[in-house]
């Protein structure tokens, strides 16, 4: 097992982790979660015996296996599927060694290694490989294809290739899904689950940590505590603890005022001088209970555009790529004020060649692009990132946007993006992808864009960053079209889905669940199942049935499963108000005379927002019963 006991870890005079007590066992798949900065990364680097601690002890077995995904690689002529297989360093160890035992003609030994070789399955190695590499996203073919001729993202597809293909005891991913779509993250989802190893997974993807992880080791003002459960169930432990620390430091606060007014009033006096010093002494020894800290840093929202035409902009009888050959064709799209587009699709089939097309960087190689004269377009692409002025800080990128915007105006905008103090003024180049992401944000909130495309806008954000984008793209009253791995702010943002595949551009008529299933069914082999009377059921006859029944059936299911999810955006949203009155009622000031009328408002709000929050939890059971029962009608 792996066990931390009274460690601390410091980056210069900062502590990063004091005091960590926890032991994960064997088995266990954690989430390893907080801010960016807050360790995380350095925590590994410890386990991988990079850093030593600055007190404490790590302990590890010392038979252990750790695998790891490098962050960077230089490119080689070794081919992709041998680069991965490399990652079972026992593997080639003993290949090495039987070439050596061979050429000098040890037969006993040979034989030795022959059996090493069959205990390990060295066999089957190569397809095992293949399989990773199917499963990240490569195409047949690319696995001969020398590793130099890979971009840095495929290349850090191979990484992870090589760090699954090792046969580790346990295993170390920083972020695993930021270079992967979602057909990717889908599969590395399933992978992981099946992992019979020990898991320390660093993600800002909440459905991918929901769905993965057994327990969550969350590190938070130098502290790092371990819960049980998923995500979503720390989440809720979390809050509950917080919401318990916050009563008692409320209540410890009344006590110290009212111990503070007794020594005030008494302590001159003879009579009560020694139960004024009695309470100076529990004053002093008073632990203190530190107020909840748990807002987050970035607070933005989009300004309003300038103007709203309908249509935005227009794609006709479109075809797109980069050569002779299109790669989407007979592309028909229009997109309106309002409209909230998520577009799905397996990996290569035209999802960012679209993207382009929509924001005018691309042309198309056939049909038309007709945009409104109002068209205000904000693009949100990875290569922005690298566009950035290495040598001018944020203030300077705002300014040369606008230079009749006042400078406090500016700082104070950026500081809802996290750039506050000596950051707004610092250059970017020592800038995380994160805080470079957050920029490239900054400066397209700022030009009042009325259509947004998002291209995987929340790699390297940390979990406050995405939800305040999720909460700000809700509030967009403009158009959006978003690519992305993150289901939950697909879900969160997303009302409709288009499916980009086979050349072509399609509604979705379906959820995230139908498009894994749709995933599933595409990649299930035409000769799968039994001879006979099942391969009927398998033929393409029979498919193309199947799908139809399955499309027939989500376009019957889509308007329950629609108003299922804006009865749960609702919820959340009165949800999130009623917290915000139930704050204000906690102040003591608001029953105070002279308060009386804002209290009876208050009140007021907070009768009207129950009856709203009865109404909407009654609609939504309803609904939800209504779709449980047209699902099992359908089966």
């Amino acid at each position: 097992m792996l066990r931390l006991h009274t460690l601390s870890l410091r980056r210069g005079p900062r502590v990063l982790i004091r005091d960590a007590d926890i032991t994960i066992h064997p088995g266990w798949r954690v989430g390893l979660t907080g801010a960016n900065g807050t360790g995380k990364s350095s925590l590994f680097a410890l386990l991988l015996g990079e850093l030593a601690p600055d007190q404490g002890d790590c302990m590890l077995p010392p038979d252990w296996v750790i695998a790891h995904v490098a962050q960077e690689v230089a490119g080689s002529d070794r081919s992709a599927l041998d680069y991965v297989m490399d990652g079972d360093g026992e593997l080639r160890r003993l290949q090495a060694a039987l070439a050596r035992a061979e050429a000098a003609g040890e037969g006993t030994l040979v034989g030795e290694l022959h059996a090493r070789l069959d205990a390990i399955d060295a066999w089957t190695a190569p397809s095992r490989a293949g399989r990773l590499l199917h499963g990240l996203g490569f195409q047949p073919g690319d696995e001969s294809r020398p590793m130099a001729t890979f971009s840095g993202g495929w290349r850090m597809r191979l990484n992870l290739g090589r760090a699954l293909m090792c046969r580790s005891d346990l295993l170390l991913l920083d972020e695993p899904t930021n270079h992967l779509d979602l057909e990717a993250v889908l599969w590395l989802e399933q992978w992981l689950i099946a992992y019979s190893g020990t898991l320390l997974l660093i993600s800002h993807d909440r459905d991918f940590l929901d769905r993965v992880v057994t327990h969550v080791a969350h590190v938070e003002q130098a502290h790092l505590r371990l819960y049980t459960g998923n995500y979503s169930a720390f989440e809720l432990a979390r809050a509950e603890a917080l919401a318990q620390q916050q009563s008692l430091h409320e209540r410890q606060q009344r006590d110290i005022a009212h111990m503070t007014q007794f020594v005030a009033r008494f302590r001159a006096k003879a009579s009560k001088a020694r139960q004024a010093q009695s309470r100076l002494k529990a004053l002093e020894r008073m632990t203190q209970v530190a107020a909840v800290h748990a807002a987050s840093p970035f607070r933005f929202a989009f300004r309003p555009p300038r103007r709203l035409p309908d249509p935005l902009l227009q794609l006709d009888h479109v075809a797109g790529g980069y050569g002779a050959d299109p790669v989407i064709q007979g592309v028909n799209v229009s997109l309106h004020p309002g409209a909230r587009l998520g577009l799905l699709g397996p990996n290569g089939a035209g999802k960012s060649t679209l993207i382009r097309i929509l924001a005018g960087e691309l042309s198309p190689l056939s049909g038309q692009r007709e945009s409104s004269p109002d068209l205000a377009v904000g693009y949100f692409a990875q290569h922005q990132l690298e566009q950035l002025d290495p040598q001018a800080s944020p203030l300077l990128h705002m300014q040369r946007l606008d230079e009749r915007a006042r400078e406090q105006e500016l700082r104070d905008f950026l500081g809802g993006f996290g750039f506050v103090g000596d950051q707004a003024l610092a250059p970017v180049a020592p800038f995380s992808g994160g805080e470079k992401a957050r920029l490239v944000l900054a400066l397209l909130v700022w030009q009042r864009p009325n259509l947004l495309l998002l291209d995987e806008p929340t790699n390297h954000l940390d979990m406050d960053m995405r939800h305040a984008l999720e909460q700000a793209l809700q509030e967009f009253t403009g158009a959006v079209v978003l690519v992305s791995h993150d289901r939950h702010m697909l879900r969160s943002v997303c009302d409709d889905f288009w499916l980009v595949a086979e050349g072509r551009v399609t509604p979705f008529e379906g959820d995230l669940d139908d498009y894994r299933d749709w995933l599933a069914a595409r990649d299930r082999q035409p000769g799968e199942g039994a001879e006979g009377e099942e391969g009927a059921v398998h033929s393409a006859a029979a498919r193309k049935a199947r799908k139809r029944d399955e499309a027939a059936l989500r376009r019957q299911l889509k308007p329950l499963r629609d108003q299922v999810t804006r009865l749960e955006r609702e919820h959340s949203q009165l949800e999130q108000a009623r917290q915000s009155l139930d704050q204000a009622l906690a102040d003591p000031a608001i029953y105070e005379a002279s308060a009386r009328t804002q209290l009876q408002t208050l009140l007021g709000r907070q009768a009207d927002l129950a009856r709203q929050l009865a109404a909407t939890e009654a609609a939504w059971l309803e609904a939800s019963e209504a779709l449980e029962a047209a699902e099992a009608a359908a089966r």
